[in-house]
């Protein structure tokens, strides 16, 4: 027997025994090592057990709770699959949108790269074309409508963060980890959520020369614990876990929301952010779709709400360049909102209301809007 065939037949034997353990019914089922995690995992990204397998390894650990050292296990092997590239920048931030995007808003979040590079502050975007379970408009999208390089390779990237005329860039999942990519279609028949979707958006692709920050969003309240740990085992220096809207990376813009950050690989800390404390008055949440965005179906779906994906990429981009010029509303505030956030994170701002008015005068200022053109 060949090397690669004994590889083979040693990944089914693992998963075999890791399936006995972890899917034997409520009370019956046992927790698996951090390393038996790893194995189960890079078995699926290698292609090396049945498809079956692979499903039923993700939905048991799912319906017994995956534990803090199987969720490490999984993000381990979902980095030693990742392309990595250290930038030629001492800082990078790293922004983490839900990949299977939003479908209830128009996303300002993607705009939000030009804007924090035009502070100096380097950041990279990352994403897919369409995940599970929602099947929403994603960053590679909107980016792709406004005429933004979306299939650039990891080298690539992080050469556009060190341009001092651009500083930011966005990289797609297919090409920093095309194993993980590859499952998109099984992660879709497998239906509900599972622990990639948590790993995936902690890859971290890009490094900065000193420090990675990590910038993402939640919704439900045990999440924001896990993502900090998974933040410190994935060596993010610093951490900064947004409640916002449809678990991305902007606040609601009408209402008080709490947030999370560490810094140092430090315990996070939770805070509370008030948009009005920053001057915005909104009555709406969010970035609303536009009313004469043309409808569709998703025959079958009950969970994902269908939008007309190019449509609202397509509004969506116009809406953030708009702002990125200087044009005022929700999608302006959304960026003075999370971009401050970020600032005051960073240390680069002493306040919120500070860094508030210094994101405005770069949106003012039109400067930011050149680096997307």
């Amino acid at each position: 027997m060949n090397s690669q065939a004994s590889a083979s037949s040693d990944a089914k034997t693992q998963m075999r025994s890791i399936i006995q353990r972890i899917a034997t019914g409520p009370e019956l089922s046992k927790d698996i090592s951090t390393e038996e995690a790893r194995i189960g995992m890079g078995a699926i990204l290698d292609n090396a057990v049945d498809p079956v397998q692979a499903g039923i390894f993700l939905i048991a650990l799912r319906m017994k709770r995956e534990t803090d050292d199987e969720v490490k296990g999984i993000l381990d092997a979902v980095r030693e699959a990742t392309g990595h590239v250290v930038a030629n920048v001492d800082d990078v931030v790293d922004i983490a949108d839900p990949y299977d995007g939003y479908n209830r808003c128009l996303p300002a979040s993607p705009f939000l790269m030009p804007v924090l590079a035009e502070c100096g502050v380097p950041a990279i975007s990352h994403g897919a074309h369409a995940v599970g379970p929602k099947f929403g408009v994603t960053h590679r999208h909107i980016l792709d409508a406004a005429g933004v390089p979306v299939d650039l390779s990891p080298v690539e990237a992080a050469e556009r963060l060190a341009d001092p005329a651009l500083g930011w860039s966005y990289v797609d999942q297919r090409a920093f980890c095309a194993p993980l990519h590859n499952l998109v279609d099984l992660r879709s028949t497998i239906v509900k959520r599972q622990a990639i979707t948590t790993v995936e958006v902690l890859a971290r692709p890009i490094h900065g020369r000193k420090h990675t920050h990590l910038v993402t969003g939640y919704v439900h309240k045990p999440y924001p614990r896990i993502y900090a740990m998974l933040a410190r085992h994935a060596g993010f220096h610093s951490a900064l876990l947004i409640r916002g809207v449809e678990g991305g990376v902007i606040p609601s813009l009408r209402q008080k929301g709490t947030c999370f950050n560490y810094q140092q690989m430090s315990e996070e800390q939770s805070f509370e952010v008030d948009p009005a404390d920053l001057g915005i008055a909104q009555s709406v949440r969010a970035v609303p779709l536009p009313e004469d965005l043309p409808q569709t179906t998703r025959p079958g779906d009950e969970i994902a709400v269908a939008v007309d994906v190019l449509a609202t990429a397509q509004a969506a981009a116009r809406a953030g360049i708009a702002a990125l010029e200087g044009a005022q509303g929700p999608t302006y505030d959304s960026l003075v909102f999370a971009g401050a956030l970020i600032l005051w994170h960073l240390g680069r701002e002493d306040s919120l209301e500070v860094a508030a008015d210094r994101i405005r005068d770069v949106l003012d200022s039109g400067k930011a809007a050149k680096r997307v053109r």
